[in-house]
């Protein structure tokens, strides 16, 4: 969706449009519920953050600031939300979770035909890859490798200095190469699966 398409669906709901609110939504909601369900790690959790803060996104949909990025506005007020619940839960890795993660690092056709067998030693590597990291170094990969969100959005969503963002990934991308490298068999497999 451009941002010219996006100001005026964001107008035009302002306006009363139902239409336009629903196309915001359609487009917002995918992205927003995977972020949330990697942040969460609990699939339930994920969905009620994503639909409060979709309401209440739209009904205060009059204190959006133009000059930054809609999705910008909507990840914080999730975001707030889950921090304001007291949510924070240890992730758990079910099958359905891994498998979005696999899917959304190396993509859905590559899982499709690298097999299942394979496909669980690469579900696994991104499990022990991903648990290796702290919550706000998860957060940060995330943002920057699924949502491909660049580091001064990040910078500006996490209210942090540019220099730590990128601090955060180099140390986030260490720690998940050591932990694949302390687990040959899974870093074989999921380097081949990408070669």
């Amino acid at each position: 969706m451009t941002p010219r398409h996006e100001r005026s669906l964001i107008r035009n709901t302002l306006a009363g449009c139902r239409v336009s609110a629903e196309e915001l939504v359609r487009h917002h909601h995918p992205s927003l519920y995977a972020y949330m369900l990697r942040l969460t790690g609990r699939p339930e959790t994920a969905e009620d953050v994503t639909q409060e803060a979709m309401v209440r996104a739209l009904t205060h949909l009059e204190r959006y600031d133009e000059r930054f990025r809609f999705s910008t506005w909507l990840f914080t007020i999730a975001k707030r939300l889950y921090v304001n619940a007291n949510q924070r839960l240890t992730p758990s890795f079910d099958s359905d979770r891994v498998e979005l993660e696999a899917s959304s690092i190396i993509g859905h056709q590559t899982v499709a035909a690298i097999g299942i067998e394979r496909k669980a030693h690469i579900e696994n590597a991104l499990k022990v890859a991903l648990d290796a990291l702290s919550g706000e170094q998860r957060e940060v990969v995330l943002l920057f490798y699924q949502l491909e969100w660049p580091v001064d959005s990040i910078a500006h969503y996490l209210d942090l200095p540019n220099g730590t963002i990128k601090s955060h990934l180099h140390r986030a991308r260490a720690k998940m190469r050591s932990a694949l490298e302390s687990r040959y068999d899974l870093a074989a497999h999921i380097l081949e699966a990408l070669a």
